[in-house]
């Protein structure tokens, strides 16, 4: 599929109903989130104006005019020392997986974190055996830097973390700029 199709855009506030269902798909059947029930539409609109009230970009992808995914980044962790360092999500709606959009998504993203000034990347991908997810973050840069094994209970099974880390812009070559 043509990238050039898929069209990556700021999320807005019309589009939670739609992202609300790709991510309760998501937490119902997979295994990305670790959540096991999915949140109502009041709680995702509520986690969108966290992310985006906060600086944090917030995207919607289309297809055909068609929301097909979407992906935000979030501090890794809250304290100070990790200002500087982005965790990305990214969710395709169920049975558009290889088409372009997580990695429309992700590259987006990616460029949006390099921008607002942060330095490193981190993917936290739920299931080693996640192989789209891992392909598509190695496909852009990150590596493989561990496996948090048996972390998770879900849907009767344990399940593994991987880690994934890609720098950003100078990465840590470079003293930072400094971030609020």
């Amino acid at each position: 599929m043509n990238l050039d199709t898929v069209v990556v855009r700021d999320a807005l506030d019309s589009d939670i109903p739609t992202i609300r269902a790709i991510y309760a798909h998501h937490v119902l059947h997979g295994l990305a989130s670790f959540e096991e029930e999915a949140p109502d539409e009041a709680e995702m609109r509520r986690r969108f104006h966290s992310y985006r009230d906060a600086g944090f970009p917030y995207l919607a992808a289309e297809l055909g005019g068609d929301l097909v995914g979407y992906a935000y980044a979030g501090q890794y962790r809250p304290r100070p020392g990790y200002r500087y360092s982005a965790e990305d999500s990214v969710y395709v709606r169920e049975g558009m997986a290889g088409k372009g959009i997580g990695r429309a998504l992700l590259s987006a993203l990616l460029t949006r974190c390099t921008e607002a000034g942060f330095r490193q990347m981190i993917a936290i991908i739920g299931d080693s055996a996640n192989h789209g997810s891992i392909g598509l973050h190695k496909a852009l840069g990150f590596e493989r830097v561990g496996t948090i094994r048996s972390v998770g209970f879900k849907h009767g099974r344990w399940v593994d973390s991987v880690l994934m880390q890609r720098a950003l812009g100078e990465g840590d070559e470079t003293l930072p700029s400094p971030r609020c």
